[in-house]
């Protein structure tokens, strides 16, 4: 398993619901067996001998009892709670909005302290017994039950508060954006842009007719690619390799994917590549930076769709792709080009700062045309930008949105006094950018 896969292998571990209940249910049954072992073994501190339990054996099978059955019993109700709250986080923010839901470690620590202390009592329960020679209490087990009991009440009243407030559209929208401006802050710094104008955009061996051609192993979401294994493996056949994919594109099978020079290497680089590239079902957010930037702007769409008209949610998902890109301003976005030896060994497909700005403003701008208050605050958060970054480069694709925004917004309400607002906001953006708007051609 290569660096690539394993990472991916280990976020999506992470990720699922059943890890951590299931590694604490297991704990939780060792250090019964364990308590019960150490009964009597060594003595305790006399203030600690007053909280212990010291009743009989059918008071512990009571309680334990007690405990096992109430702690499987709210286990199955906060179950049904989270179950009730995906649904609904399903139907009104987007059903890809879930894994944001089931990878919150408070969920699963919540479910899994229950299943914890139920797997704990039915341990300890099992050696209380009566015999000829003298019956046996696990005091030292008991007492440790009756505190993971009082502990579970806690942890519910807490459970309903997080899942009361994990539903809440603006907790999720932040931590949707956490997402975003995690990858993005994890770009480096650069005070150069990152189109990378000095190097060629297509290597001269596949320019030359030399290549030969390399097609997908099998169909899904690209989830991960290993640049690192293909670039070493090109270094040491001195080849040089060339890919139409990337992170977070679909990828059809049999479909074409990219090119290898020279020809004769092709079938040593379709095995290279099968095993460089990790497809799945869905989406990653390891090295597609745009994946965050798209749940965002589903919800934003849904807010904005004739059932729900939630102009507010669609402002604050512009607010928070806004301040993603001003977390963005002064990082260089990959190149794509992986370099070994000082040759320049693999390029790929890659997302550039225009087209990570398409895909946060272009289908919120075009559901949004209706709506003034959402485009004024869209060509508001475009200025905010604008004077932020100062790559002329990424603000001339910022003044294009500018304009866009422009036009949608003054087609779509014959409202004047929003129209007002669009044209005062529209010259406040090219002035954020470095233009006076001059040139830009009246509807």
């Amino acid at each position: 398993m290569t660096a690539a896969r394993l990472r991916q292998w280990w976020a999506d571990l992470i990720a699922s619901f059943w890890l951590r209940p299931a590694v604490m249910t297991v704990g939780a049954t060792i250090a019964a067996d364990l308590l019960v072992r150490a009964e009597g073994v060594f003595t305790l501190p006399s203030w600690i001998e007053r909280w212990v339990y010291a009743g009989g054996t059918a008071g512990a099978r009571d309680v334990l009892g007690a405990i096992a059955a109430a702690t499987i019993g709210v286990a199955g109700t906060t179950f049904s709670i989270t179950v009730a709250a995906l649904s609904l986080a399903s139907s009104q923010m987007g059903p890809r909005l879930l894994r944001n839901f089931t990878r919150d470690p408070g969920n699963q620590y919540a479910l899994g302290t229950l299943l914890a202390t139920f797997a704990y009592a039915l341990v300890a329960l099992r050696s209380v017994h009566e015999a000829e020679e003298g019956a046996f209490v696990p005091q030292l087990a008991v007492s440790v039950a009756l505190l993971l009991a009082f502990g579970c009440v806690g942890v519910l009243i807490w459970f309903l508060h997080h899942v009361a407030a994990s539903i809440n559209v603006d907790r999720v929208v932040a931590l949707v954006h956490d997402d975003l401006s995690t990858a993005l802050r994890a770009l480096p710094k650069s005070d150069t842009k990152d189109d990378a104008e000095d190097e060629p955009e297509e290597p001269p061996e596949l320019s030359c007719g030399a290549a030969a051609t390399l097609v997908a192993p099998a169909g899904g979401y690209l989830r991960v690619l290993d640049d690192e294994a293909l670039a070493d493996w090109a270094a040491a056949h001195d080849a040089v390799l060339r890919l139409r994919v990337r992170p977070g594109g679909f990828v059809f099978p049999g479909s074409l994917v990219g090119e290898v020079a020279p020809a004769q290497l092709r079938k040593q680089a379709q095995a290279v590549l099968a095993g460089a590239m990790t497809l799945g079902d869905t989406c990653s957010i390891e090295q597609d930076m745009g994946f965050a930037a798209r749940q965002l702007v589903e919800i934003g769409l849904r807010a904005l769709s004739p059932g729900i008209n939630d102009p507010f949610t669609a402002i604050a998902v512009l607010d928070r792709l806004g301040a993603a890109l001003c977390d963005m301003a002064g990082r260089a976005l990959p190149t794509g080009r992986t370099v070994r030896d000082g040759h320049i060994r693999l390029y790929r497909a890659r997302t550039d700062y225009e087209g990570l700005v398409d895909t946060m403003f272009h289908m919120l701008r075009q559901s949004g045309a209706g709506s003034p208050a959402v485009m004024i605050r869209l060509l508001e958060v475009l200025a905010e930008i604008g004077a932020v970054e100062r790559d002329p480069d990424r603000r001339h694709a910022l003044r294009r949105h500018i304009e866009l925004a422009r036009e949608a917004a003054l087609g779509g309400t014959a409202d004047t006094a929003a129209r007002a607002a669009v044209i005062d906001r529209t010259a406040l953006a090219f002035a954020a950018t470095g233009s006076n708007a001059q040139g830009v051609s009246p509807l």
